[in-house]
């Protein structure tokens, strides 16, 4: 895990990209404390500069980047991990290797292989390729955007980088706000598809390259895996589904636990970090776990954590559990957050990743988290709510009627429920309406407030519930759960790996029948994981079926106490920050505070007053860190 940076230009001098490389580096040191360099070759029409900074996990001794091939001068910069290269290396073992890591594995398949070579890759990775026979420069990205990479085009110069301040900063471009995208935030809390907050700054979307040509310099961006949920095989039984997804499963989580430094885990009182840290604690018994908890009990999850610990004592006898407050006295790292984050993002889970992160990076270098489960393998209710309204029509009165017994929300859903599955998905993620929406930000929402570059690839042939994970995975996935992950993480240093995104197996959940994942009788997603960690005993069956909890924090009864806040929220809900700011209406702002209130508000809550308010904060500490120069810390 580490960042990375490069420039391509046609003015500036060697000395001067050598400059702005160190500067970048140095604005994402966080990413890589333990070394940095930079290159800068000489083109013919231009010059191209490369820039790392390393978090040493994997080939301690000889894996610094850049690494140049000396049969051809092509180079390699990559963030992440191709977990795979062992047993792609035989492919390519005649090459002149000068390192005995896995990134030089990927130049090497590159040089053999193409552009084809992204098709042999298993791991998460952002990375930059100088191919110096053909004046190329390639960069790439995982296939769910795991690691992330921006770019932009600012006075004569091509930059790119794993974060948008070395971006900046490189391109000496100023920040300027997209104001075409907000009416975009305030609908899902985070922004979907290439375009950020920062206008002409992009990223490069999941599962695709950009190739970039040093001669002339013309880029395209072409996409080379594409997450297709159309191809059901409804002859499938449930234990052939069990055994292939527990085979996968478990060497997901063999690969990812390679490293030359300790490895430990993520665990809540949800299943799937419960699950990775299971299969991780047969091969690394003294592993270290960590757990967020709260004090409000409706959302503590200890207690779940503590249940799944005593029920497999004799396979954690020997493991090292670290617990974590999260507290309102967190919010006082708000600020922080935002500021590594670098795009508004108002989702409350930032501020307990963020907790348990800068825990496990005290201790180790490395964890396995669950992150993605819910997406592949359709676990969050809104998908059960999906299968039932699919289903309703086709069944008799009594069953419609045991239906709506399991889902209250359901008869709602369906008098709302737009045919369009883009349009659906936005029903499913609003956070304002359109009149709301309008009131806030002065404008009402275009009709591509999905942006066509975040659309999945359906042909309309999918199961309404497929479609829905399409949506998640091709947007709400890299955009938000990912990019949360990325930067708290890589904000202490530490690398996050997430065994449920290998794409052997999300391509497996894509080819499972819908009831595998979704079981409506019991109101359970992510039914056919439930069904193989109970089969092969990764789980206790108790952990195995608990009832989802979301992993959300006590919100709304932190923010209905304004006056228990700390002051730079105060000055934001009560004061008249937003107002000198001028891009959203005081006075809109100021009723929702009003009407924030914790009564009947819990977990199981998508969208409380008190999540529109936090939205509203979020995006004026972020305008003010970026755009005012001004920070509350």
């Amino acid at each position: 895990m580490c960042g990375i940076h490069g420039i391509v230009s046609r003015s500036l001098s060697g000395e001067e990209i050598k400059k702005r490389l160190d500067q970048m580096g140095n604005l994402q040191r966080h990413r890589g404390p333990d070394d940095k360099d930079e290159k800068v070759f000489k083109l013919k029409k231009s010059l191209l500069g490369f820039g790392f900074v390393r978090l040493s996990i994997l080939d301690l001794e000889t894996g610094m980047q850049p690494i140049i091939c000396p049969k051809d001068n092509s180079a390699i910069i990559c963030n992440g991990q191709i977990y795979n290269y062992i047993e792609l290396k035989p492919e390519i073992s005649d090459e002149p290797f000068i390192s005995k890591g896995d990134i030089e594995v990927a130049l090497h398949l590159y040089r053999r292989k193409g552009l084809d070579f992204l098709q042999h890759l298993n791991g998460m990775y952002a990375g930059a390729i100088y191919d110096a026979a053909k004046q190329k420069l390639i960069l790439f990205r995982d296939r769910f955007g795991i690691k992330p990479l921006y770019y932009t085009e600012w006075d004569n110069n091509f930059v790119f980088s794993s974060e948008i301040k070395p971006l900046l900063s490189g391109s000496c471009r100023s920040a300027e706000l997209n104001k075409e995208r907000l009416e975009t935030y305030f609908t899902y809390r985070y922004l979907p598809g290439e375009e950020t907050m920062f206008h002409g700054i992009k990223r490069l979307p999941p599962g695709t390259y950009l190739e970039y040509d040093l001669n002339n310099g013309r880029y395209k961006i072409k996409r080379y895996w594409e997450y297709k949920l159309n191809q059901e095989n409804n002859r499938m039984s449930l234990d052939d589904a069990a055994d292939h997804f527990n085979a996968l499963f478990e060497d997901s989580v063999r690969i990812r636990l390679r490293s030359d430094v300790e490895v430990g885990s993520l665990l809540s009182g949800g299943i799937d970090s419960s699950a990775v840290a299971s299969l991780a604690a047969k091969s690394r018994p003294d592993i270290s776990l960590f757990t967020m908890s709260f004090d409000e009990k409706k959302y503590n999850e200890l207690p779940q954590v503590k249940q799944f610990l005593d029920a497999n004592k004799e396979r954690f006898s020997s493991a090292k559990h670290h617990i974590k407050l999260c507290s309102m006295e967190t919010l006082n790292g708000l600020p922080d957050i935002v500021r590594s984050l670098e795009e508004p993002v108002s989702l409350g889970t930032v501020l307990p990743t963020d907790q348990v992160c800068e825990m496990a990076g005290k201790k180790v270098k490395v964890v396995l988290t669950g992150e993605g489960a819910d997406e592949i393998f359709a676990g969050y209710r809104k998908f059960l709510v999906e299968a039932a309204a699919h289903q309703f029509n086709f069944l008799s009165e009594p069953e419609q009627k045991d239906l709506n017994e399991i889902y209250p929300e359901l008869k709602n859903y369906m008098t709302e429920r737009d045919i369009n599955p883009s349009r659906r998905y936005v029903q499913s993620e609003l956070l304002f309406n359109s009149e709301e929406i309008k009131q806030l930000t002065g404008n009402y929402p275009t009709a591509d407030i999905f942006p066509a570059d975040a659309l999945p690839n359906l042909n309309g042939s999918e199961h309404p519930v497929n479609a829905a994970i399409a949506f998640e995975s091709r947007a709400r996935l890299p955009d938000y759960v990912i990019l949360r992950l990325d930067k708290l993480s890589m904000r202490h240093s530490l690398e996050t790996r997430t065994p449920f995104l290998d794409y052997r197996l999300a391509e497996f959940a894509a080819s499972l029948p819908v009831e595998y994942k979704v079981n409506l009788e019991t109101g359970r997603g992510k039914f056919i994981c439930s069904y193989a960690y109970t089969k092969y005993n990764v789980l206790d069956r108790g952990t195995a079926f608990r009832k989802k909890q979301p992993f959300t924090i006590p919100l709304a009864d932190w923010l209905s106490e304004p006056l228990s806040l700390p002051d730079f929220m105060q000055e934001i809900m009560l004061g008249d920050v937003v107002k000198k700011h001028g891009i959203l209406d005081h006075k809109f702002v100021k009723k929702l505070v009003g009407k924030v209130s914790s009564e009947g508000i819990g977990p199981q809550t998508l969208v409380s007053e008190a999540d529109r308010v936090f939205a509203v904060i979020v995006f004026t500490m972020w305008y003010n860190e970026f755009f005012k120069g001004e920070s509350w810390c």
